[in-house]
């Protein structure tokens, strides 16, 4: 059994009503994927708005694994640490991670947020020698289209992970550095300029799915079309 574990901020998580990426990804790997597998994680629900906490089960389609470590309002520098933990409790093999846009706006500069990383793929890496890895990178959203500095502090950011991913990789437990998603455009791929609606969640997926399917092939390409 091979255990996925996705691990992000409120693009992960989701609110109430969606299918989020973790869905999309669950039926790509049902497709693609020969052996058994799941989505473990230490948390199950979505973002209620409405009650500005993650009390919600209200998903799109119930039929699958939700299980995750995502939250609204989360980072890197939340999540480092917490990922020892989930990864021992739940046994994960890969972790699927996106992360980074929460911490830029609100918490860390591109170094700090850099360093937090590979304070989170140590120890990981406490937990299990042999986990698995794939980062992507912060994604278009509409805070980088309008403000200029923050821009600058993603693209920082995101060539210290893509180095960070690069150096800290190797044979027993690799760490890859996922492609952005191809094409995202933040006003047919996301409702309010940064979370995902449901091409949007395709486009996250099949990033991970491209990456994992290209450098370990794990699964196979992923299908644009899936429902």
């Amino acid at each position: 059994m091979l255990r996925f574990m996705p691990v992000g901020d409120s693009m992960t998580i989701g609110s109430a009503g969606e299918h989020t990426w973790r869905y999309r990804m669950w039926q790509h790997l049902c497709a693609t994927y020969g052996g058994p597998f799941t989505l473990v994680g230490p948390r199950e629900t979505l973002y209620d708005k409405a009650a500005e906490a993650p009390t919600s089960y209200a998903y799109a389609d119930p039929g699958f694994p939700r299980a995750h470590l995502a939250g609204w309002g989360e980072g890197w520098l939340h999540m480092a640490p917490l990922i020892g933990e989930a990864v021992r409790s739940c046994r994960a093999d890969v972790l699927l991670v996106s992360l980074g846009l929460i911490d830029l706006g609100f918490y860390t500069n591109a170094e700090q947020t850099a360093a937090n990383a590979r304070a989170f793929v140590t120890a990981a890496r406490e937990a299990n020698a042999g986990i698995h890895m794939v980062l992507l990178p912060v994604i278009p959203n509409i805070r980088a289209m309008t403000d200029e500095p923050f821009a600058e502090q993603v693209a920082l950011f995101n060539e210290l992970l893509a180095k960070t991913a690069a150096d800290l990789d190797e044979p027993r437990s690799p760490v890859l550095m996922a492609a952005p998603p191809e094409p995202y455009d933040i006003d047919t791929d996301t409702y309010d300029g940064t979370h995902p609606n449901a091409n949007g969640e395709h486009r996250i997926a099949a990033a991970f799915a491209e990456a994992m399917w290209q450098d370990w092939d794990l699964g196979g390409e992923y299908a644009a079309g899936s429902s």
